[in-house]
């Protein structure tokens, strides 16, 4: 099976994916722990996927989906984008409307607080 296609499978069975360097537990990169953080202080059930395990799925991650860097955030199949993006997201609102329009569960009060420490 292809870096393509293993990529495929798990963006299609899982609603939120995280690639990035190490796991949820036990990040491995700075900008890796942001996005985890968000996602796991949110209570969203995300599946990490540790590039740092894989060099086929760490260089085939960002062919896929054309971005240079990781991590990268998948939901419900598209891909949304890095740590910038998803800092930003979390701060405006928009993640919670993205989540809310894809059906995914997470803690409004706890995106509230994210955005109220960061006003």
């Amino acid at each position: 099976m292809s870096a393509e296609e293993k990529i495929k499978d798990v963006i299609t069975a899982n609603d939120v994916v995280l690639y990035m360097k190490g796991t949820k537990a036990m990040p491995q990169c700075g900008f890796s722990s942001r996005v985890a953080g968000v996602l796991n202080y949110m209570g969203v059930d995300f599946a990490d996927v540790n590039v740092l395990a894989d060099d086929e799925i760490r260089q085939g991650i960002k062919d896929f989906s054309d971005w240079p860097t990781i991590p990268q955030l998948y939901v419900k199949g598209e891909f949304v984008g890095g740590c910038d993006i998803i800092t930003e997201m979390t701060l405006s609102g928009e993640l919670d409307t993205l989540f809310e329009d894809s059906g995914v569960t997470y803690d409004k009060d706890a995106a509230n607080k994210i955005r109220e420490a960061n006003a």
